[in-house]
């Protein structure tokens, strides 16, 4: 078991998975935080008073968070803040499934509705998680600019 989880290839294509995954995700909200902004109200969990400051610092980390991973800098750190902000989309997403909400989970674009997508937003965070398991327990440092 352990050969497979410090497998070099297996490590640096999730590294590049949740990567891109998070980087992806940032753009949108990066280039309209408005928008975004309106995605996190529609949630009705977070202080109309942080929701705007939310909009603006979490995209960032996002994207800071998935240039690291690939980059294998201030690795384990972002691990951590991946897993944290997965943390938190999953318990959103749960609970907008269990109060009925149809919306979208604002993770790649915002709309109102989703058309079942937030049920597939779980499942896609619950799936990164897994990836982000592995990524803390390799002990691969290959293709990495920080091997510490």
């Amino acid at each position: 078991m352990r050969q497979i989880i410090d497998n070099d290839y297996l490590t640096l294509l999730f590294r590049l998975v949740v990567g891109i995954t998070f980087i992806w995700a940032s753009v949108y909200k990066i280039i309209e935080p408005g928008d975004f902004a309106k995605s996190i109200w529609f949630y009705h969990l977070v202080p109309g008073n942080i929701i705007n400051l939310s909009a603006i610092i979490l995209p960032w980390l996002e994207l800071l968070c998935g240039v690291c991973i690939i980059l294998g800098i201030f690795y384990r750190g972002s691990i951590v803040w991946i897993n944290v902000m997965m943390v938190v989309f999953i318990i959103a997403l749960t609970s907008a499934v269990i109060r009925g909400l149809d919306i979208d989970c604002g993770c790649f674009k915002a709309a109102k509705s989703s058309g079942g997508s937030t049920l597939n937003s779980l499942l896609l965070d619950l799936g990164l998680i897994i990836l982000t398991i592995q990524l803390w327990l390799s002990r691969s440092k290959k293709w990495m600019l920080s091997k510490s």
